[in-house]
């Protein structure tokens, strides 16, 4: 499982979801462009959904557990840039072919697993 670390927010995802959206993220970012990114909450974080505002100026860290780069999938690519061009923003969604991912909670038609957890740097506190 990796993570996406944008302000002092720690989202974590599935390091082949992750390098899709690195690719579409960054993308976007590189055009200077700010967009929402949303994902289905998993019931250990208390289920709903989240989203995050992403603008160019604040440092976004991808870390991905796995040692090797996953095969991307064009189409996935797509339809994430697609989403990600919307006025919904990207929502993290199911990989095409494959079977829904479910969250903790067994939702029919839900979108990835992913925690959040706010981290607070204490040197300023």
């Amino acid at each position: 499982m990796g993570s996406l670390t944008y302000d002092r927010v720690v989202v974590e995802i599935d390091d082949r979801t992750l390098a899709h959206l690195q690719l579409v993220i960054v993308q976007k970012l590189r055009r200077g462009e700010s967009f929402l990114l949303s994902w289905q909450d998993s019931r250990a974080v208390g289920s709903g959904r989240s989203s995050i505002w992403l603008h160019p100026s604040i440092p976004l860290y991808f870390k991905y557990s796995g040692g090797h780069a996953a095969t991307l999938n064009r189409q996935w690519i797509e339809d994430l840039s697609r989403s990600a061009n919307s006025a919904q923003g990207l929502v993290i969604v199911s990989e095409p072919g494959s079977a829904p991912i479910t969250t903790h909670s067994a939702q029919a038609k839900t979108t990835i697993h992913a925690q959040t957890t706010a981290q607070i740097n204490t040197a300023f506190v």
